[in-house]
């Protein structure tokens, strides 16, 4: 009896071997190996050096976009101007000469060209500058810079009482925004009869160019 229990025991023993080596076999097919998935999804070292270039570019690009284009330079405004006039008459004129000096006291470089809007304030109501008809290029101020024109003028020589003149009026050229100076020349204009104004503008620049 003793004989037929321990074979018993060590057929029980024998068949369970093959099948624990299959349940074995089978097991390590269908789990996943963590270590080989790893390898599977990190990039390797040639993906993310190029992966690296590419986004250095794209940065480039971008900031090569939003640099200005081709460097030109703004228009003068009048709210970035300091505008002064002077009398600039020389002796033996037979008519007198105010001055006016625009300088640049933004922090950029600007330009402007052309005529500057001239208006002489009166008793007798605003007299507007005709413009000379004299040519002259565009000017670049720098920051401090500054660039001048002239206004001439009929001098009353009547001894008569003539027009007052109270103040100057000066519109930058392509602005529509004004500023009111006082007058620095003579105190009155002739009276005349003539059509237009006797009062003439010179363009930016035919005063001189200013420090």
């Amino acid at each position: 009896m003793r004989v037929h229990k321990l074979t018993f025991a060590a057929l029980a023993v024998a068949a369970s071997l093959p099948l624990a080596a299959c349940q074995s076999s089978g097991g390590g097919k269908g789990q996943s190996d963590p270590s080989s998935a790893a390898a599977s999804t990190a990039p390797s070292p040639s993906d993310s050096k190029a992966s690296d270039a590419k986004s250095p570019a794209g940065q480039g690009t971008a900031a090569a976009t939003g640099s200005p284009a081709n460097g030109k330079v703004d228009k003068c405004r009048t709210d970035e101007l300091e505008i002064t006039a002077k009398d600039n008459t020389i002796d033996g004129d037979p008519d007198g000469t105010v001055a006016v000096q625009l300088k640049n006291r933004g922090s950029r470089d600007c330009t402007m060209s052309g005529y500057a809007g001239v208006d002489l304030k009166t008793n007798s109501g605003p007299v507007s500058a005709k413009r000379s008809g004299e040519q002259a290029g565009p000017a670049v101020l720098k920051p401090g810079k500054s660039v001048a024109f002239g206004i001439n003028y009929p001098v009353n020589n009547s001894g008569g009482s003539g027009v007052r003149i109270t103040g100057l009026l000066v519109t930058p050229p392509d602005e529509t925004k004004s500023v009111t100076l006082d007058w620095p020349g003579a105190a009155t204009l002739p009276v005349t009869e003539s059509p237009g104004t006797p009062v003439k503008v010179g363009p930016i620049g035919s005063a001189g160019q200013g420090g």
